[in-house]
Formats: C-alpha cells, structure tokens, sequence
C-alpha cells in the first residue's frame, strides 16, 4: 500500500496537557511537550484559565490558597480530557486530593527571588516609605524583617501585569520569582537576587510538578527520564515543612533546602506580618538522603524545631 503523506505518522493517541494559559505558564507546557515529543510521544496542549487567574482584587489566603491554580486542571485530568498537568510546584497544594499523584519533578531553576525596579538598584537603595509589591506573605514578612519602613502593598496577576503595574508606577519595586523571569528571558528586568540567608525561598520555587492520575503506569513510564532525583528529593523536604505548618499560603513561611554530596541541608523560616512576632528561622540536616521518606522525615524535623521555637500552624 502506498504511504499518504498527508496521514499521521502514528496512530497513537496524543498525551494532552492542561496547561494554564498565562505566558510563564504556557512556556512551562510547551517545554515538556518538546521534551515528550522529543521521545516519540505525541502532545496535545489543553489551555485552560483558572479561578486563581480570574481573582485579581484579593490575596490568595483570603480567596481560597493555592489550590485555585490547579483545581480547572485536576477536573480536566478527572474527566479525561487531559492527561497530565504542568504546575509551578510552589503553586501545589501539599496535599493533593484522592486519585492524583506527582508523577515527575523536572530539574530546578533558579529557586531564588528576585528584586525588580525600574528606579533603584537593590533593596537597600528604596528610600524609607517606598512601596514594594508583592502576593507572597512569606515574601511581605521577610520584606519587613529586612526594611519594615517599607509599605509592602499587595500584588496579584500574571509575571506580565505585575511588571506591567510596576512599569506605570504603582510600586517602587517588586519581588518576583527569579526562575519565571530567566524561563521567559527576562534575566535584563533583575536588579538584585536575594540570597537565601537574606530571603528564604518559598517550598518548590524553581522547580516543575507534572501531576497525572494515578494508574496511569504509561505516564509514569513517558515522564520517568525527565524527573530530576535530587530536585524531587530537595523539594519533597521543602514540602513537608510547609504541609507540617499547615500547608498553605495563609502562613508567611519559607523553606529552602540544597545537597552537599548526599546530605541534605534544609532550613525554614516562619514570619508574621502583623510584626507581633519576631521571625523565627530552623535548620536541620540529614546524611544519605535517598528517597522521599528520608527527605519527608527532614522536612518535618525542621517544622518540629519552628513549632518549638514558638511558629504558629495555619488553622484549617
């Protein structure tokens, strides 16, 4: 029989993955289709936008958390009409609901934050008063803790409208997540990083969650050579810090681990931005750290040490 070249190439079906549809995130999406496709696996792309892309005017603890980011996609991966989900991890619940599952945690990017103005060079250089936005109350109570002259006002919106309220002059300055900056080729919009003894990162910053259902051995099998060990390992820690303190975005608190060889070192930080109390900060380690129990068990040992230096759990 002649070939049509018009015809598939294979008559597999295609892996559709919901994505949601803000630049940051798309860039996200296409970069694992590339790297699936890469491996013969054919992509579709679902774009889908979420109530946490709709809800502008209130910050995230007051209209529901973390998970108004994904909830559209997990119904998506649900009802079949996707199969798997591309997240920024720090943007995952730390629990998922019943029936999903992180299949792959990719390679991390730049975990830190990043310090944008048009006008002024570091944090140092804002004059007293200023007002830096952000959405973050991890990054509002380590702000204070660093220059509480400053006004920290609230900012929501794709990396797109923040720069772009920033640009007209609503803020002084922002902090953003370096990693969505350096993705997009943004690197020229960074006039500092904060380094980690300055700011604590958020739990997963940088890093890449690709949540499927579980029973999908096939996905799991696609996904397996683009999950990144020693990422999964570090953010798992990181995680299991925040779920012990109540795992969501009403507690300013941070989490930040990194290997030295096959040790892991992660430290926490739990703010309040009331001021009513000093910043806390813990720190642990492990040896060996090589697998997720380890790395779970690490995380909750620091979350001991925050809650008996005196860190308050979220209530539910």
């Amino acid at each position: 029989m002649t070939k049509n070249s018009t015809q598939p190439t294979s008559s597999v079906a295609p892996f559709v993955i919901a994505t949601r549809e803000s630049r940051l995130a798309m860039w996200q999406a296409e970069h694992v289709q590339a790297l699936l496709e890469s491996r013969g696996h054919p992509i579709r792309l679902l774009g889908m936008t979420t109530k946490g892309d709709q809800i502008l005017d209130r910050t995230l603890s007051k209209v529901g958390g973390k998970g108004l980011f994904v909830k559209e996609l997990e119904l998506a991966l649900e009802e079949g009409r996707a199969d798997l989900a591309v997240h920024s991890l720090k943007d995952v619940p730390m629990e998922l609901p019943a029936g999903f599952e992180l299949a792959c945690v990719m390679e991390r990017e730049d975990p830190r934050d990043a310090f944008v103005s048009p006008h002024y060079a570091s944090l140092d250089e804002l004059p007293q008063g200023a007002v830096v936005g952000t959405s973050s109350l991890r990054r509002q109570a380590l702000l204070q803790a660093l220059r509480p002259d400053l006004k920290i006002e609230p900012l929501r919106g794709n990396l797109d409208t923040r720069l772009r309220k920033l640009d007209e002059g609503q803020y002084a300055a922002i902090v953003l997540a370096a990693a969505g900056l350096k993705r997009l080729r943004m690197e020229s919009r960074i006039r500092q990083i904060f380094e980690p003894e300055q700011m604590l990162p958020s739990a997963g910053q940088g890093a890449l969650g690709i949540e499927i259902r579980t029973g999908r051995d096939d996905l799991k099998q696609a996904l397996a050579p683009l999950a990144d060990m020693t990422t999964w390992l570090t953010v798992t820690a990181e995680r299991a810090v925040s779920r012990a303190m109540g795992g969501s975005c009403s507690v300013p608190l941070a989490a930040h681990g990194r290997f030295t060889g096959t040790t892991l070192h992660l430290e926490a930080a739990w703010g309040d931005v009331e001021g009513k109390h000093p910043l806390i900060r813990a720190t642990a380690q492990a040896d060996h750290v090589t697998d997720l129990t380890a790395a779970d068990a690490l995380g909750v040992a620091v979350a001991d040490k925050l809650k008996a230096a005196g860190a308050k759990v979220a209530s539910a």
